[in-house]
């Protein structure tokens, strides 16, 4: 299912989602100019390895604490393929707006780094020791589905779905959504295989969506609401 756009109207300007968008854009487009080579070091040192923390947390004085801190903010930025960041973009520009609107700018960019954090963090719990460089955009943006799914799941979503398009409630799309990287989550972690296997951090979006569902009424409504809604 294609998420295509909601219908929940919105009463002010989205500048922080749209920053976001851009920021991660003019990274991307950094990182497709780089070399291999030099996108290869860029990753590894910008992107969270959770064998790095773990070694740091045994006592090794291999990685300084700043090393290991930076790249959980970092890697929020980087993406691994034009897929990657326009996926992730796409649903950004489709729920954050109104996200946005319910908290306000500032408490919003806020919530959004915060819950990327606690994402990162949830996936490097269940990797502890893979070497693979964790990267994207999807944690945060997991966190902004979890609060849009607590504030309006009676919105409705335009989904191209195979052939048809349709009008779905968001509850729906989104419970879809959170339930699908939870089974494919907890499949990928009881399957047999290597421990620096690459793919889809499913465990940073499950963490992102409960802590964003969570936490989104924590952080409260904006003060001042605009009495017109601005369309799209």
């Amino acid at each position: 299912m294609l998420p295509i756009r909601d219908d929940q109207p919105r009463y002010s300007i989205p500048f922080v989602t749209w920053f976001l968008i851009g920021l991660n854009l003019v990274i991307f487009f950094f990182e497709w100019a780089l070399d291999p080579r030099n996108l290869n070091l860029v990753i590894h040192q910008f992107g969270v390895v959770p064998y790095h923390l773990t070694v740091f947390l045994g006592g090794s004085n291999r990685y300084s604490l700043a090393a290991i801190v930076l790249p959980f903010f970092t890697s929020m930025f980087l993406h691994g393929s034009w897929m990657h960041v326009i996926g992730n973009m796409w649903f950004l520009y489709i729920f954050g707006d109104n996200v946005e609107d319910y908290l306000g700018h500032f408490k919003y960019l806020v919530f959004y780094i915060l819950t990327g954090l606690i994402a990162m963090v949830t996936q490097v719990a269940i990797n502890v020791h893979s070497t693979v460089p964790t990267v994207g955009a999807s944690g945060a943006i997991a966190g902004v589905l979890g609060a849009y799914f607590v504030l309006y799941p009676r919105a409705r979503v335009l989904t191209w779905f195979f052939v048809f398009v349709v009008w779905v409630p968001a509850s729906i799309i989104l419970g879809y959504w959170f339930v699908l990287n939870f089974l494919s989550g907890t499949a990928t972690a009881l399957a047999v295989q290597g421990q620096n296997m690459g793919g889809v951090a499913f465990w940073a979006h499950v963490g992102g969506f409960i802590s964003g569902a969570l936490l989104v009424k924590v952080f409260g409504e904006r003060g001042l609401r605009y009495p017109y809604a601005m369309q799209r």
